[in-house]
């Protein structure tokens, strides 16, 4: 057996060994043996193949093909039997408490089992309170500087944006009318904010005086409530529209990359690695033409919030004190875009995209209970009630405040070293976000001991600064083509109000109703009186109530604002070695886009709100556009300022003398030692 496994593993190696000498060999006649293959297929008879007519047959039609065929088997025969009974069952109609339409939706309580008028009572909840404060800020710093080159110079040119920010946020103050009210701290301090509120927009003015482009929209009694969609101060249909998706880039992005899913994967975008032939074509080896590509812009600030508020709703309201009701929508755009470009660019492709700046703000008004017949006193009316109580407030309050602070000023130096160079210094992105939904109680009858305040207050804001300088260094020439944009900055609000509840449901409190608040104030079980025999009580079984000694707060707040400054600073300058005018330059330092989204849906009572005192209710719409504009920079000569601001590196320059006469070699600071850094960058 020994011997046998050691006779097998000796012709392994011999054959091993033999193999090897063999691709030896063939190595070493590669040369000849290629040789020998170009010659034979030089004599390769190359003719024509023979044409031959074939006839095919086919008289069988075949069937579609079938993988899988499974079994199924044969149906039974049923008989189907009438069974007689003299047992009949009325199913019981159902209230469903918890739906905005009770109208539709009752039962009569049953009668308990050998019981006499006895009753089966359902259990109520009381709703506790709800407070959400929701504070979202984002800060960011990116001021950039960049020299690349070989220019062998420093560009030291001070930007500050704070005063003419300033400015900016003083005119929105004087937009807006609640621009100093907070609804933050205690109960009494929400209350005193929601009066003055109320107050501010009674007196706020149909035309403001001043250079901003305002807009201003209130109820009266004569059209009733705001409703529909309002764009730039004008009424459009909503499905008319803008569409965010159509001008926001992260959301147009977002809708090709899902319409590149579906239609199944891009193989252009896969070929981005070193080692395809895109990049050794061009990139790898060096033979693509001299360029400069500069992007400084391009910054996105979004806020967006939705806040659904059901928290406690029910049928019919009754506030013994008064009745405080406001929906606000305050929209301000306020931006500043002066730029100055060298005339040294004249030559250039322009943008001409401009800026665009939208307030999108909607109040829709939805009654459930429209459509829908109500009940009659054939119905019936409940024969009890079920009482829980909240001593004190009630206090449903939504506060919601996000805020974004950026500043992109950017400097940079560039020329063309012969190579392709492409700088970004922008691209920003800062989202906050927020979604609320609040779900809890429905009653048929909320008793308020005190008033009630119903308040939905949206506050967007956008500040933008976008003074872009591009100025030529003494010297500075091209003959390649060239484009610049400073513009195509995008400014959106976009707001929408929705009240749950019939319109124009307010009425005065009956005498019924004040009694039956003051018997509970007082403590005593006292019966509902009249109460049950309201019309808006028809056809329930058992009236679920809710009785607050106090007052009800019901505030929804969400106040959003962007601050972006995009001052970009570009000095355009000659390599100080070997001049490449015939580079191509591609400078863009807009294309900037900040937004606001918020939605607030409040559902109120469906039916009718009953109020002892005085009702108090405002709604108003103002949408603001303040265009401001640098002075001191927009008549200013740009290569005057980039010259003013550059500095040589070079101790033995001259004053007065130019850059190209006195090559300066550059310093590390500037220039990087690796000899791809071209190609990295």
């Amino acid at each position: 057996m020994y011997a046998m496994q050691l006779d097998k593993i000796s012709e392994v190696i011999a054959h091993f060994i033999g193999m090897f000498e063999i691709s030896v060999e063939e190595a070493r006649q590669l040369k000849t043996y290629s040789d020998f293959k170009i010659a034979d297929a030089e004599k390769e008879d190359n003719t024509d193949l023979p044409s031959t007519k074939v006839t095919i047959k086919a008289p069988y039609t075949l069937d579609d093909f079938d993988p899988h065929v499974p079994y199924m088997g044969v149906k039974p025969d049923l008989v189907l039997n009438t069974v007689g009974s003299s047992f009949w069952y009325n199913p019981v109609d159902v209230h469903m408490h918890g739906h905005l339409n009770p109208a539709n939706h009752h039962f009569h309580l049953p009668h308990l089992p050998g019981g006499s008028g006895g009753m089966i009572l359902p259990h109520v909840e009381p709703p506790g309170a709800v407070a959400a404060y929701m504070n979202q800020e984002i800060r960011l710093s990116d001021n950039d500087y960049v020299s690349a080159g070989g220019h062998g110079l420093t560009f030291s040119r001070a930007i500050d944006d704070s005063a003419q920010i300033a400015s900016l946020m003083s005119k929105a103050a004087e937009v807006s009318p609640i621009d100093d009210v907070s609804l933050l701290g205690t109960p009494d301090d929400m209350k005193a904010g929601i009066v003055t509120i109320g107050e501010r927009i009674a007196a706020y003015p149909d035309a403001p005086e001043g250079d901003a482009n305002v807009f201003v929209l209130r109820s009266d009694e004569a059209t009733g409530p705001i409703s529909g969609t309002y764009v730039n101060g004008q009424l459009v249909d909503q499905a008319d529209a803008p569409k965010a998706e159509d001008h926001l880039n992260i959301l147009k992005e977002h809708k090709q990359d899902d319409t590149t899913a579906s239609d199944g994967p891009d193989k252009d975008n896969y070929n981005t690695s070193p080692d395809s032939s895109d990049f050794m074509s061009g990139w790898g080896n060096g033979l693509l033409n001299p360029g400069v590509d500069v992007e400084t812009g391009g910054n996105t600030l979004i806020n967006s919030a939705v806040l659904t508020n059901n928290w406690v709703a029910s049928s019919v309201v009754a506030a013994v004190g008064n009745s405080y009701e406001i929906n606000a929508i305050i929209q301000i755009n306020a931006h500043c875009d002066t730029d100055v470009v060298s005339s040294s660019l004249n030559g250039w492709a322009h943008s001409n995209v401009p800026d665009e700046a939208f307030n999108i703000a909607t109040f829709k008004h939805m009654d459930p209970s429209a459509g829908h017949e109500a009940p009659t006193q054939a119905d019936g009316f409940p024969a009890a009630w079920v009482v829980t109580q909240v001593t004190g407030d009630l206090l449903i309050t939504n506060w919601i405040q996000q805020y974004s602070f950026i500043t992109d000023n950017d400097t940079t130096i560039l020329s063309s070293s012969g190579v392709r160079t492409s700088v970004g210094t922008g691209d920003n992105t800062a989202i906050n976000d927020v979604s609320l939904s609040e779900l809890g109680h429905y009653y048929d009858l909320i008793i308020i001991g005190g008033n009630f305040y119903d308040a939905n207050v949206i506050h967007q804001v956008n500040f933008l600064i976008d003074n872009d300088l591009i100025g030529a260094v003494d010297g500075f020439s091209t003959s390649g083509p060239g484009s610049y944009s400073t513009a195509g900055n995008l400014l959106w609000n976009d707001a929408t109000i929705i009240n749950v509840g019939g319109q124009n449901h307010y009425e005065a409190l009956p005498t019924s109703y004040l009694q039956a608040a003051q018997g509970l104030a007082a403590g005593n079980d006292a019966g509902p009186g009249g109460i049950l025999h309201d019309e808006a009580f028809a056809g329930i079984g058992a009236l679920r109530v809710l009785y607050i000694s106090g007052d009800l707060l019901n505030v929804n707040y969400v106040s959003q604002t962007n601050v972006l400054g995009d001052s970009d600073q570009v000095a355009l300058a000659m390599n100080q070695f070997v001049a490449h005018p015939e580079a191509e330059w591609t400078v863009t330092t807009g294309g900037n886009q900040v937004a606001n989204f918020a939605g607030i849906v409040d559902v109120d009572g469906t039916n009718k709100t009953y109020v002892g005192g005085e009702h108090y209710s405002h709604e108003i719409l103002i949408q603001a556009d303040i265009i401001s504009c640098d002075p001191e920079l927009g008549g200013q000569n740009p290569d005057a300022l980039v010259n003013e601001a550059v500095a040589f590196l070079a101790d033995d320059a001259a004053d007065g003398d130019s850059p190209i006469d006195h090559p300066i070699v550059p310093t590390p600071d500037h220039v990087q030692a690796d000899g791809v850094h071209t190609v990295l960058g």
